[in-house]
């Protein structure tokens, strides 16, 4: 039966149902085909404690995802919490143009100090798709600050770097960009290593030479998501790969931009991916992460040279006028300091690398089902993909389905199925969280059809 009939039928007698209808009356939800609601039902959530999601009729949901990668620390984090409510007592926010504030000196200081040598100054914005989009303006900008018209950018295939238009304009999911193609910017893919093996990590630089070689002229920068694609189906790649394409971007002066939104703050086993392969890039877009999950924030990682590019008297033309009202916000950089905090305290990134081991004994258990077409892991990011089936059967909202029915909120790309947990989860959750995943994969394998 239509789940909307259902909702007008009922009224308010529930308030999971009630707040379901009342949602589906006003709300259009991202990355959603809403006529999927007709008859999957929405979650309207009370409250949130560590790893737990739980709904108005006190069914919980191991969030498995991090609520898309976010909620680095779990929610309601006692901690986190605390720094947002003294914050709160003596400046929510102020205009970041000509004003300042202690959150955000303490925060831009422990960043700079965090990040790799050559990255000495810090841009706000906040959200990722805007950090983005400040970072290809600035590299476009400092070249025609320098006589240089280069507005070619340079991506990976299979990648993904936010949904505005120019951070569209970098990615390679045509689900997301191919109704916009007339809006979108000049953008080059280059292509991405096929495994996580050296081998591949050679040939696809040996490919960006290639367009370097041809086109590295007009080219302001390379963007690139270390380690892991994440949107694009968690693909994963050998480090070699960032040490080769750093040096050819030094080697033909095009800028290499690092977009860490998804793999900064420790969810690569490393507090940001580019230590992975020892590389200095000369942008670093930050954000997810970054607050644990509370408040909206990004932030650009830039060198002194692009800064200095644009330092001068008064000059329309050569600054940098970009701005957000909500930039620099007081609220988001208290919750941000409160993560590294934490980091600092808890050793958070050996924890991690344990928790890690303890996932990948897990995943390999995957490998004993004939619908498994392999595993990968980088840290506390884990995926297998699923073979033997076609788009249209959207296996994926199926486990999807099964994962809520059994208490696990899993929300598969496709035909692949990822973990990226908060890091508070314990080892016991872990075993629950892949379980029944593990089921779930069991359960379609058997007979294509999830039975509750």
């Amino acid at each position: 039966m239509n789940l909307l009939l259902i909702y007008d039928e009922i009224g308010e007698n529930m308030d999971n149902l009630s707040l379901m209808r009342e949602d589906l009356k006003y709300i259009w939800h991202p990355c959603t085909q809403m006529k999927d609601h007709e008859r999957l039902p929405l979650i309207p959530i009370k409250s949130a404690k560590g790893i737990y999601l739980k709904d108005f009729e006190g069914n919980s949901y191991i969030d498995a995802i991090s609520s898309w990668w976010v909620n680095i620390f779990g929610h309601q984090n006692e901690y986190i919490k605390s720094k947002i409510k003294e914050q709160l007592d003596s400046l929510e926010h102020v205009i970041f143009a000509g004003f300042t504030h202690e959150q955000i000196v303490k925060l831009s200081r422990r960043l700079i100090k965090l990040a790799p040598n050559k990255l000495t100054k810090c841009f706000y914005a906040d959200n990722g798709s805007s950090a983005i989009e400040v970072a290809i303006k600035m590299s476009f900008h400092y070249n025609k600050n320098n006589g240089l018209s280069k507005p070619y950018f340079v991506s990976l295939e299979n990648s993904y770097h936010g949904e505005t238009i120019g951070a569209l304009s970098l990615g390679d999911l045509g689900i997301y960009k191919e109704s916009y193609e007339e809006l979108l910017l000049k953008s080059i893919k280059a292509p991405v290593p096929k495994n996580q093996g050296k081998i591949e990590a050679v040939k696809a630089a040996e490919k960006l030479e290639d367009i370097f070689k041809e086109k590295g002229d007009e080219i302001s920068a390379f963007v690139i998501e270390p380690l892991v694609q994440c949107a694009g189906g968690m693909h994963m790649y050998h480090p070699e790969y960032l040490k080769l394409s750093s040096k050819l971007c030094k080697k033909y002066n095009i800028h290499f931009i690092a977009d860490e939104i998804a793999t900064g703050f420790g969810r690569t086993g490393y507090m940001f991916a580019c230590e992975s392969a020892g590389i200095e890039p000369d942008f670093m877009t930050l954000s997810k992460g970054i607050t644990g999950g509370y408040l909206p924030l990004s932030v650009v990682l830039l060198s002194e040279e692009m800064y200095n590019s644009f330092y001068c008297d008064y000059n329309l033309h050569k600054s940098f006028l970009h701005s957000h009202s909500y930039t620099g916000n007081a609220l988001a950089c208290a919750a941000a300091n409160a993560v590294l905090d934490i980091f600092e305290k808890d050793n958070i990134l050996e924890k991690n690398r344990a928790k890690s081991r303890y996932i990948a004994q897990k995943l390999n258990k995957f490998l004993e089902l004939e619908n498994v077409e392999g595993i990968r892991q980088t840290g506390m990011i884990a995926a297998l993909t699923l073979k033997g089936y076609d788009s249209r059967e959207r296996v994926g909202l199926k486990v999807y389905e099964y994962g809520l029915k059994n208490g696990v909120l899993l929300r598969p790309l496709g035909n692949v199925i990822y973990f990226m947990p908060p890091y508070v989860i314990t080892y016991e959750e872990i075993d629950k969280m892949m379980g029944v995943a593990y089921e779930a994969v069991r359960k379609i394998g058997k007979d294509n059809n999830l039975q509750y």
